[in-house]
C-alpha cells in the first residue's frame, strides 16, 4: 500500500533517561525526526523532535504523570500522520486524530492515558463506485471513483506520491476503508484509505490567483474587509470581544463547501458549546444538519499541551485531501495563540533559547508554515480547490503589539480586529473599521463589479471615507460638542451613524439578519447613499440639520435588517424618504 510516508521496521527498544513533563529523553533508540513513538508501558503516544547523539527527545501527546526513568521506549517508524478516506465528515477529533465518540464509548467521558482508536472506522463499508476503468492511465492525484458521504460527493484518489501506472483491476461495490479497490498493471493496490503526514504539504500543480470572495454573510466582512477563496484571515481580540462568535457564524455561513474547524487550546464551555450546538445546525444550503460537511477538532486548555501543538497540523491536513478533491474548504483555528503558547512550553522544556516574551525562535516561521498551505490551487487532477484559513488570536490583554499578533499581520492579508470597547457598547460584530483591512479589494474588485454591482466598490469606498471623517470629527465634538460643527459635518456625523447601526451592526441570533446576501448588501448600503444625498442636497438648500436628521423614514432602515422579503419595505422607505425630504426643501 503506497501510502506510507515511512516504511515499517524493526528497531531496538529504547529506554527513557528524563522526564519534563510532556517532553521526556529517551536513550538507545533508532529514530529519525519526527518519527512516532510508544513511551512507558502505557505506551503513551509520542513524537521526536530533537535528536542529540544518544539522546532522542520527544513530545509526548498524554499526560506523563507517573512514568519514571528506565522504562522502555520503542518506535513505529512512521511519521504523525492522519488516515484519510470516507468517513471524516461529521468526525470529531482530538488534536491527534482520535475520534472522540470512539472514546467515549471506550472509557466514558474522561479520556485515560494510552488508548488509540483509527481515525476512521476500519469496519464500516462504503459503496464504492468507479470512475476509471481497465487501461486508464492513473498516477498521484487521480480521482479513482467515488462514495456518497452524506450530502457530499467524496472522491477517492490515489495518494499524491503515487508512481504513475495503468489501471488492472477495479470494480464498484461494498468496501471497507481497508480494502483494496484498484490494482495498477505493476501490481499496486490502493484501498480507498490514504496515510499523510501531517507536518507535510500535499503537493499541487500550481497556487493560482484568488479572485473569488469567500462569502460570509456578514455585511462588515463582505462588504468593507472580504477575504477571497483561498485567502488568509487573522480575528484578534481580547477576551469576550466574540472571536469564537464570530468564527462560528464564518463556520455556519461561509460558502465554502466543507468546514474543518479547530478548538485548539480553548476553554472547555466554549469548545462544549460548539460541539453539542453543531451538530443541530442546519446547513442553509441543503436543509440537512451541518455536521455533514464539517470536521470538527477538539483539545481544550485542559488537554496535554504537545497535542494542541498537533492538532493545527491535523486540521490543515484534513482540509487540504478535501481541496484535492476539487472543493472548496473554509478552516478556522480558534485560536493560534493557544498553539504558540504550546510550543513556547515545549521549548523552554527543551532550553532552547528564548525569543520575544519566551516565545521560540522560529514562531514566526512556524506560523508562516501553517498560512502557507493555505490557498486556490490547481490539483494533481486538474481540478481547483481551495483552502481558506481563518485564525483567531487571543492577545493577552487585547495588546495588539504581542508577538504572535505581530507576526501573524505579517503573513495574512486580511486583519478583522476586534474591539472589547465596541463589544462594551453592544455592537456587534465588534470589529473596529479603523483598524481592520483587506488586501485582496484589488483582486476582488471585478467579481463584484460583475457579480453584484458596477457600483458596488465606489459604494465601498465611500462608506469608508464617511467612516473615516466620522472618526476625525469625533475627536471635535468631544472638545466642543456636536452643534460647533459645520452644518454639512453635522450631517456626515448622522450618515456615519447610519453606517454603523443599520449596516454594520448584525444579529447572529435573529433568524433573518445571521445571514445577509451580498444583493441585500448592496440595496441596504444603497439606501444609505440615497439618505446622504437627499441630505446633503437639503443641507445647501438651507435646510437646517436638525430638520434633516429628524426625518422620519430613515428610522425605519434598521428593520430591514429583520424582514426576509425585503424589498417592497425599501421601496417604501425609499418612496417617503423623497417625499419629506421634497417637502423640506419646498419649506426652506
Amino acid at each position: 500500500m503506497e501510502v506510507k510516508d515511512k516504511k515499517s521496521k524493526e528497531t531496538k527498544q529504547g529506554m527513557l533517561k528524563r522526564i519534563a513533563g510532556p517532553v521526556v529523553t529517551a536513550v538507545n533508540l533508532d529514530a529519525h525526526m519526527y518519527d512516532v513513538v510508544k513511551v512507558g508501558r502505557e505506551e503513551l503516544m509520542g513524537e521526536v523532535i530533537k535528536i542529540q547523539g544518544d539522546n532522542t527527545i520527544i513530545q509526548v501527546y498524554e499526560d506523563t504523570s507517573g512514568i519514571r526513568p528506565g522504562e522502555p521506549v520503542s518506535n513505529t517508524g512512521l511519521s504523525l500522520a492522519v488516515e484519510l478516506g470516507p468517513g471524516l465528515l461529521t468526525s470529531i477529533y482530538d488534536g491527534i486524530q482520535r475520534p472522540l465518540s470512539v472514546l467515549v464509548d471506550k472509557m466514558g467521558d474522561f479520556i485515560q492515558r494510552g488508548v488509540s482508536a483509527p481515525g476512521l472506522s476500519h469496519e464500516k463499508k462504503w459503496a464504492f463506485k468507479p470512475l476509471v476503468k481497465t487501461g486508464d492511465k492513473v498516477q498521484g492525484g487521480s480521482i479513482i471513483g467515488e462514495v456518497q458521504e452524506t450530502n457530499i460527493v467524496h472522491k477517492v484518489m490515489l495518494p499524491p506520491n503515487a508512481k504513475p501506472g495503468s489501471v488492472k483491476t477495479i470494480k464498484g461495490g461494498e468496501y471497507t476503508v481497508e480494502e483494496t479497490v484498484c490494482i495498477l498493471d505493476d501490481g499496486r493496490e490502493f484501498p480507498m484509505m490514504q496515510r499523510w503526514p501531517v507536518r507535510v504539504p500535499r503537493p499541487v500543480k500550481e497556487k493560482l490567483n484568488p479572485i473569488i470572495p469567500l462569502i460570509t454573510g456578514q455585511r462588515i466582512l463582505d462588504g468593507l474587509f472580504p477575504i477571497a477563496k483561498g485567502g488568509t484571515a487573522a480575528i484578534p481580540g481580547p477576551f469576550g470581544s466574540g472571536k469564537t462568535v464570530t468564527q462560528q457564524q464564518l463556520a455556519k455561513w461561509s460558502d465554502a463547501e466543507i468546514v474543518v474547524y479547530i478548538g485548539c487550546g480553548e476553554r472547555g464551555n466554549e469548545m462544549t458549546e460548539v460541539l453539542t450546538e453543531f451538530p443541530h445546525l442546519e446547513d442553509p444550503k441543503t436543509g440537512k444538519p451541518l455536521m455533514e460537511r464539517t470536521v470538527l477538532i477538539a483539545n481544550t486548555s485542559n488537554m496535554p499541551v504537545a497535542a494542541r501543538e498537533a492538532s493545527v497540523y491535523t486540521g490543515i491536513t484534513i482540509a487540504e485531501y478535501f481541496r484535492d478533491m476539487g472543493y472548496d474548504v473554509s478552516l478556522m483555528a480558534d485560536s493560534t495563540s493557544r498553539w504558540a503558547e504550546a510550543m513556547r512550553e515545549i521549548s523552554s522544556r527543551l532550553e532552547e533559547m528564548p525569543g520575544e516574551e519566551g516565545y521560540p525562535a522560529y514562531l514566526a516561521a512556524r506560523l508562516s508554515e501553517f498560512y502557507e498551505r493555505a490557498g486556490l490551487v490547481k490539483t494533481l487532477n486538474g481540478g481547483d480547490g481551495s483552502v481558506s484559513v481563518i485564525g483567531a488570536v487571543s492577545p493577552p490583554g487585547g495588546d495588539f503589539s504581542e508577538p504572535v499578533t505581530q507576526n501573524t499581520l505579517r503573513i495574512v492579508k486580511v486583519f478583522w480586529a476586534l474591539d472589547a470597547k465596541l463589544s462594551q457598547r453592544r455592537h456587534f460584530p465588534s470589529i473596529n473599521w479603523l483598524n481592520s483591512y483587506s488586501l485582496y479589494l484589488d483582486s476582488l474588485h471585478d467579481w463584484y463589479d460583475k457579480e453584484v454591482s458596477p457600483e458596488w466598490n465606489k459604494l465601498r469606498s465611500w462608506a469608508m471615507e464617511v467612516l473615516q471623517k466620522e472618526a476625525e470629527l469625533q475627536e471635535i465634538v468631544q472638545l466642543v460638542g456636536s452643534d460647533a460643527l459645520p452644518e454639512a459635518e453635522q450631517v456626515t456625523i448622522e450618515v456615519a451613524r447610519m453606517i454603523r447601526e443599520v449596516f454594520l451592526q448584525q444579529n447572529a441570533y435573529d433568524a433573518v439578519d445571521t445571514f445577509c446576501s451580498m444583493k441585500k448588501q448592496y440595496d441596504m448600503m444603497k439606501a444609505i447613499r440615497m439618505y446622504a444625498d437627499l441630505a446633503y442636497a437639503a443641507q445647501v438648500a438651507g435646510v437646517p440639520p436638525t430638520q434633516i436628521n429628524a426625518v422620519k423614514s430613515k428610522n425605519e432602515l434598521p428593520q430591514i435588517k429583520f424582514i426576509k422579503d425585503y424589498k417592497p419595505a425599501l421601496d417604501k422607505i425609499g418612496k417617503d424618504m423623497d417625499a419629506e425630504f421634497n417637502a423640506l426643501r419646498s419649506a426652506a
